[in-house]
């Protein structure tokens, strides 16, 4: 055993030792103790990294034993997902996904139900034409909003990494906007020919894409497509009770059921 080395991670102490540390040299965590990446100290001359103390437990446990062990009640899978993937421990990288897994076949029925609305509004942006010449242009837009709801939080996690808002020239996972576990309502628009790239930024404007394919979802019927395929590959069907065919078929209610 090495000497005992105290780290400081967001503002809770643990105590272990460098061959711990340095047990995955190809870890964020080997390349910041043998010395490849400098390190940081708190006052007391502790070695400090500024990520969550509480979530770093779990990742130390497995350093120690090889095996990742949560509690049975245990619910920040995604936290401890971007912990995870933040000291890049390939061997927990694995382990937290065969987890996922297991959690995944373990979860019981589950019901999605989408309710869907769309509007359309006219946008006014102004157009540069030539150096110091602007003309005012105006275009309908349509305006597109799904209010997500589903007894599987795991679902909706699933569903977070596949949808993707677009805004300010960067890709953002919807999971960031989850209201609570099972519940997140969607807001985007549909691509205007004509209105510049700075103006979807200027007035707010949010649109959506399905990753990995970069696919832009500018209607209700891609955005149904996309959703039914992520929800019948994760063992959801439609719910042939409800609802009404008019209203499924008009896009405007989804609901799938899942028995396991």
């Amino acid at each position: 055993m090495s000497e005992p080395i105290t780290l400081n991670v967001g503002g809770k102490l643990y105590t272990t030792s460098l061959s711990t540390l340095t047990s995955f040299p190809d870890s964020m965590l080997g390349a910041m103790f043998s010395g490849k990446i400098p390190t940081k100290k708190d006052s007391q001359g502790n070695c400090f990294i500024d990520r969550d103390g509480k979530i770093f437990r779990y990742i130390l446990n497995f350093l120690r034993t090889s095996h990742l062990d949560l509690p049975e009640d245990f619910q920040e899978m995604g936290l401890l997902r971007r912990e995870v993937d933040f000291y890049q421990i390939q061997p927990l990288i694995e382990a937290l996904q065969e987890k996922e897994v297991e959690l995944s076949k373990a979860e019981k029925n589950a019901m999605l139900n989408i309710t869907l609305d769309q509007k359309t509004q006219t946008v006014h942006f102004t157009v540069r034409e030539a150096p110091q010449i602007y003309s005012l242009s105006s275009s309908n837009m349509e305006v597109f909003s799904a209010h997500i709801f589903s007894t599987s939080c795991l679902f909706l996690k699933l569903l977070g990494s596949k949808l993707y808002y677009c805004f300010n020239g960067n890709l953002s996972s919807i999971s960031s906007y989850l209201q609570d576990p099972n519940h997140v309502t969607l807001d985007w628009v549909a691509s205007v020919e004509g209105l510049p790239e700075e103006e979807y930024t200027r007035q707010n404007l949010k649109r959506l894409w399905v990753v990995p394919d970069n696919k832009q979802i500018n209607s209700f019927q891609v955005f149904v497509e996309e959703v039914l395929k992520i929800a019948m590959s994760d063992g959801f069907c439609i719910d042939s009770a409800h609802p009404h065919t008019s209203d499924f078929m008009n896009n405007k209610i989804i609901r799938l059921i899942r028995y396991k």
